[in-house]
């Protein structure tokens, strides 16, 4: 009776000591696609020391410490039901393969990177099953196709970026439906097609559409915007639809079709701190004088067909601190004024100009502290300024231009 005492002691210590892993491993469908998405991986692009090489499926990919299945979080059910996968966040090792479409069936998902590899191939359209996505963020691939019909049913998506890779096609307005979206870049693809009504994105802080082929008049975009990159594409009209975007930080529409003036509401905007407007068709510069609250510290308007005088007022941009209106066709003489704000200037651009006369004694003195170019000119240059060097054109292409501008 003793020894049967002690036997059932021994069994019951046992049983009661050792953990009951069976209730809070990982959802068995979840590891089978997991497995998938290494398989679809060419092996020999696998570093050893990658997030990738760590997936071991003799572990559980929620169970293990240390350097085991990294790259992978988990949820943990406070009712013991089995533990589901929520984050798939690999490193940009290198990584060359398609991404599966069993990638929907990981239905907890709330976050997805996959940037800074090889992966290629159509982005699975089964990325629409997850519900409960948040990020998604495979930038810096291969990826080819479209942008997948059903993504604006994810109406978690906070942050999409597919922007460096070879997608192709065009925006179809249903985009718009995203609307908890602060952040979107589609940047340097091969897009097609006129940008769809943005506005109702009313979250968004953040959109990069620049690198592709879209054209068209600039749509409406939502007020909320406080970074709008749209260049080198081939968007065509005015700024109209921009100058009340009054949360805009930075924007820049470089290397389009623009035309018509650089409005003075572009510089009354009051958080707008960068603005590229280089390379378009742009004929006015509008600067009305500011009051000190205007937060402008950058201005690039280079390679338009800006005409007439240096505009003045921009020495009441206090904030103001790089200028470039190179390849232009300003003319005239470089206004006294300047010479006074020239030493709190870093940069000025001022080359491939009409500009005549004397250069103001004051920038050969600031000559060390700013950086910039009034070369391809017909000034009056000192060979020992820095600013001067490059040559100056021929006084006579300088004079008799137009008094006006138009």
């Amino acid at each position: 009776m003793g020894k049967l005492m002690s036997l059932f002691c021994l069994v019951y210590f046992t049983l009661c000591s050792t953990p009951l892993f069976t209730s809070s491993l990982t959802l068995e469908s979840d590891i089978q696609v997991l497995r998938v998405v290494k398989r679809s991986i060419d092996p020999n692009a696998i570093p050893p020391n990658s997030y990738l090489s760590s997936w071991d499926f003799k572990l559980d990919p929620c169970e293990t410490t240390g350097g085991q299945f990294l790259g992978i979080l988990c949820s943990f059910p406070l009712d013991k039901s089995p533990s589901r996968i929520t984050a798939i966040d690999l490193d940009g090792a290198g990584y060359q393969g398609f991404l599966t479409s069993a990638v929907g069936n990981l239905t907890e998902l709330t976050f997805i990177n996959l940037r800074k590899n090889n992966f290629r191939g159509p982005i699975p359209r089964s990325i629409s099953n997850l519900k409960k996505l948040t990020r998604l963020s495979l930038s810096n691939n291969f990826f080819t196709g479209t942008i997948p019909l059903g993504l604006n049913t994810l109406k978690k998506l906070e942050s999409l970026d597919i922007s460096f890779n070879e997608l192709s096609g065009t925006i179809h307005p249903s985009i718009g439906g995203l609307r908890g979206l602060t952040f979107l870049s589609l940047s340097n693809n091969g897009f097609t097609g006129r940008v769809p009504d943005l506005s109702g994105l009313w979250q968004l802080k953040t959109l990069d559409l620049s690198r592709n082929q879209l054209h068209g008049n600039l749509p409406n975009f939502p007020v909320s915007l406080r970074t709008l990159i749209l260049s080198q594409n081939l968007f065509l009209g005015h700024l109209t639809t921009l100058n009340k975007l009054s949360n805009l930080r930075v924007l820049d529409v470089s290397g389009n079709r623009l035309s018509g003036a650089i409005t003075r509401e572009f510089f009354t905007l009051p958080k707008v701190t960068q603005l590229n407007l280089s390379y378009n068709h742009f004929t006015r510069l509008e600067v009305v004088r500011s009051f000190g609250q205007e937060e402008l510290q950058v201005l690039d308007a280079k390679g338009n067909q800006l005409r007439g005088h240096l505009p003045v007022n921009l020495l009441t941009l206090q904030n103001l601190t790089t200028i470039n209106l190179s390849y232009n066709q300003f003319f005239g003489k470089i206004p006294d004024a300047y010479a006074s704000r020239v030493g709190d200037w870093s940069e000025l651009y001022l080359d491939h100009n009409f500009l005549l006369g004397k250069l103001p004694a004051q920038f050969a003195q600031a000559a060390q502290r700013i950086r910039g170019s009034l070369s391809f000119n017909c000034l009056r240059c000192p060979d020992n300024v820095p600013l001067c060097e490059g040559g100056q054109r021929k006084v006579e292409e300088c004079i008799g231009r137009p008094t006006t501008s138009g």
